[in-house]
């Protein structure tokens, strides 16, 4: 992994932990906890995916419906 891809990666991941503090109202830490355990977190990391380039908004509505079916859509 490159310095770019890092940091699109941990840019994305930010996001994506603010967005499930706002939407569930939990801590940093739960929503860092639900993030980093997560299907989509481990497949944001798979580089072959391309997850990690596409929008905030699109990788949230992955991380949503796993939290509430415990799926990736």
């Amino acid at each position: 992994m490159n310095t770019e891809e890092k940091f699109l990666i941990d840019t994305l991941t930010k996001n994506l932990i603010i967005r499930v503090m706002e939407d569930f109202n939990v801590s940093v830490t739960e929503a860092m906890s639900i993030v980093y355990n997560s299907q989509l977190y481990d497949r944001i990391l798979d580089l072959e995916t391309g997850l990690y380039y596409q929008s905030k908004g699109y990788n949230y509505q992955l991380l949503h419906h796993e939290i509430l079916t415990g799926e990736i859509a």
